[in-house]
């Protein structure tokens, strides 16, 4: 029997933009340019880093837009894997997807927005004593404190469940919410750029003055391979649209337009970003910075950078939970359709017609997972997890090309085959130069575990899932 779900194509083009734009843009450029600015040591080459970044999530979404067109169905990478490498690798993904890539992201959105949000509402937590006095052991991982920051906490689970709330009761509710919060974004992240580019209190020599100790050879090699993952870390997302292509108008030409359409729009805001922190503080403050947002801000507008920077973030992550939200849930919607996943996750509301059990399975997985704290470590290894399955994913559409050359193609991706090409020897680089890193910092004590064969093994952990229920199936 059809689903119902799929027939319900209630997303146009601007909100599949906005899910993409929405998805993306979340604290990762308040926050994370610091830490890569730290990490090269240089503007020139902390600009590189955004402009490739940008360029090769750009191929990416060049690359699965052919595979969405070709497959407008709900589920995304999970669709694509399973034409591309059969039932198995599609199931690790949904499961690496389910256990850390996705639940792991939305609470860790989830979590900073609350933080942010605490500026004005000043929740309430325990003192020291009660918040360490629970504490769950993870053997050779470290301690996590279920009653720490429980304010915050519960902001954040209120956000999560309050917006699975709305997606579950309508598609059209929540990609609505979308569109609205990813404009207001833009707005807000533009008159941010202009307040610090107009204030005139900063210099463009900043953007090519290098550190007072620049990096060079494997010092610099490292540290550019460290600041992609944060641009990575920073630019993901715009996979989500791809999740809900079966509920989206038109899919065969809006999947195409709306993914290079939203991350074109991303790569220049970052960019923009960017340059305006750069503007304000040369790289050695930047670098230096625990909130570069917010020192930017108060060089260029004075002391009420606390409150422009808090409201900035709240704004911005709000729509980054919706947008992930929205999405994420539909892989698992669709494993259990398939009888791959808890049967329970592949039934559609009979009335609102939307992925109901698998947005509330997910949320409390996000819950659980934001009580425990632990989505930090699991948010740390999920970029390497997510460009992993695009490699395998870029691998796959010449795979396609060859298999099913006659199906019907509305998008062919631009360049090809150079562009998957060069996606595919690149992101095969980034896979492997950060096993090389993480081991080599856990080896040398700079890090206490090696974060990418972590995420493996989180993901191998599905294995006997699989199994379990593909005997189920019989």
């Amino acid at each position: 029997m059809p689903s119902k779900l799929t027939d319900k194509q209630s997303i146009n083009f601007r909100a599949a933009t906005a899910v993409v734009v929405g998805s993306i843009i979340g604290s990762g450029i308040f926050m994370k340019p610091a830490v890569m600015a730290a990490q090269v040591g240089s503007p020139v080459w902390l600009t590189v880093v955004w402009i490739v970044a940008g360029i090769f999530s750009l191929f990416g979404a060049l690359i699965f837009a052919e595979v969405g067109c070709m497959f407008p169905q709900t589920g995304g990478l999970y669709v694509y894997l399973r034409h591309m490498y059969g039932n198995f690798v599609a199931f690790l993904y949904g499961w690496a997807g389910f256990t850390v890539i996705n639940t792991a992201s939305v609470a860790a959105i989830a979590f900073v927005c609350a933080q942010y949000a605490d500026f004005f509402f000043h929740l309430p937590r325990f003192d020291a004593a009660v918040e360490r006095s629970v504490v769950w052991h993870i053997p050779f991982l470290g301690n996590l404190f279920p009653l720490a920051n429980a304010g915050v906490k519960l902001m954040a689970i209120g956000l999560v469940l309050g917006l699975t709330l709305v997606n579950y009761l309508s598609v059209r509710a929540g990609s609505q919410l979308q569109l609205v919060s990813t404009l207001i974004k833009i707005v807000v992240v533009a008159l941010l750029v202009a307040g610090i580019f107009y204030s005139g209190n900063g210099t463009t020599a900043n953007f090519i003055h290098p550190s007072s100790h620049p990096l060079q050879g494997w010092s610099l090699t490292s540290g550019l391979i460290a600041a992609l993952t944060g641009a990575f870390m920073s630019y993901d997302g715009w996979i989500n649209i791809t999740f809900l292509g079966g509920e989206i108008q038109n899919p065969q030409k809006n999947i195409f337009r709306s993914l290079v359409t939203g991350v074109f729009v991303c790569i220049v805001v970052y960019l923009l970003v960017n340059q305006a922190y750069l503007y304000v503080l040369p790289i050695d403050k930047m670098a230096a910075s625990p909130l570069v947002a917010s020192d930017a801000i108060a060089v260029a507008l004075g002391e009420t950078s606390g409150a422009i920077v808090a409201a900035l973030i709240v704004i911005c992550t709000f729509g980054a939970i919706n947008g992930n939200t929205m999405a994420i849930s539909r892989v698992t919607y669709a494993m259990g359709k398939d009888g791959l996943f808890i049967p329970f996750t592949g039934k559609e509301h009979p009335r609102f017609h939307t992925p109901g059990n698998a947005l509330w399975l997910h949320g409390s997985w996000a819950t659980f997972l934001i009580i425990s704290g632990s989505f930090d470590m699991l948010a740390d290894m999920f970029t390497f997890v997510t460009w992993a399955v695009y490699l395998l994913g870029a691998i796959g559409i010449i795979i396609l090309r060859k298999r099913m050359p006659d199906q019907p193609r509305p998008y062919r991706v631009w360049g090809y085959p150079v562009v998957p090409w060069l996606f595919i020897a690149f992101a095969a680089f980034y896979v492997g130069s950060t096993i090389i890193n993480d081991v080599n910092n856990y080896v040398s004590g700079r890090v206490p575990v090696i974060n990418s064969l972590l995420g493996l093994s989180v993901t191998a952990l599905g294995i006997p899932v699989y199994y379990y229920f593909r005997r189920k199936q019989g």
